[in-house]
């Protein structure tokens, strides 16, 4: 039996935004309690709001844009590794870790979880992030998708290097995971950006899905 789990973050007023960044508004457009036709409305929101994509764009001038990051990096076999009591994740703490040698997706679960269970609209300066040589061994291993449970990959006063490695190797950064109801292990990921053309980024709905019966994916990483 397959469990479906969201990763993704609502999009609501209260959530977190990065400092500097729009605002998120909502406009009701049409109201049919005002007697319109229908309930429309519109959202003026940074595309790097909650859980969202980096296109290579956000930070290589002439980099892909979200439109062209290939759709199979974001769907299929994905392991969740559980990252405690650190503030940076180093090559070191990735080595040490139990993170298996072929993994071609991966999500870091951190103490940032406990923020978002803490539900706070406070933007939180000291979330937990890769450092540069952390991208690297990312690259060197062919990862191809990274994720990590707040808002951005690196530290938030980091330069952009980390994200930088990362682009310019072909390397899907999805930020602003939820995993508070998921553990350590393997999962299937479907994870879709809007299909913004030329655009640097996107918010994008996220899910994994757990299998009961997981031979089918001992049988993929064997």
């Amino acid at each position: 039996m397959k469990k479906y789990i969201d990763i993704s973050l609502p999009i609501n007023s209260e959530l977190p935004i990065w400092p500097g960044s729009q605002k998120i508004e909502f406009k009701e457009n049409l109201s049919i309690k005002n007697g319109d036709i229908a309930n429309e409305s519109s959202i003026n929101i940074s595309l790097h709001t909650g859980t969202h994509i980096d296109a290579p764009s956000h930070f290589i001038d002439d980099g892909l844009t979200i439109d062209k990051i290939p759709i199979a990096k974001l769907i299929g076999l994905t392991f969740v590794a559980c990252i405690k009591n650190i503030n940076t994740i180093t090559a070191e703490t990735l080595d040490s870790s139990s993170i298996p040698q072929n993994v071609k997706r991966l999500l870091l679960l951190t103490d940032n979880t406990k923020l978002w269970m803490k539900k706070s609209a406070k933007f939180n300066e000291n979330y937990v992030a890769i450092s540069i040589d952390a991208a690297q061994w990312i690259v060197d291993r062919k990862i191809e998708l990274i994720g990590i449970d707040y808002l951005s990959i690196q530290k938030y006063n980091d330069s952009p290097d980390t994200h930088i490695i990362l682009l310019n190797n072909g390397v899907v950064i999805l930020e602003g995971l939820n995993l508070s109801n998921v553990s350590e292990g393997w999962y299937e990921l479907v994870c879709l950006p809007l299909k913004f053309e030329g655009i640097d980024g996107s918010p994008a709905r996220a899910i994994l899905i757990n299998k009961t019966d997981q031979s089918h994916i001992r049988s993929l990483i064997i």
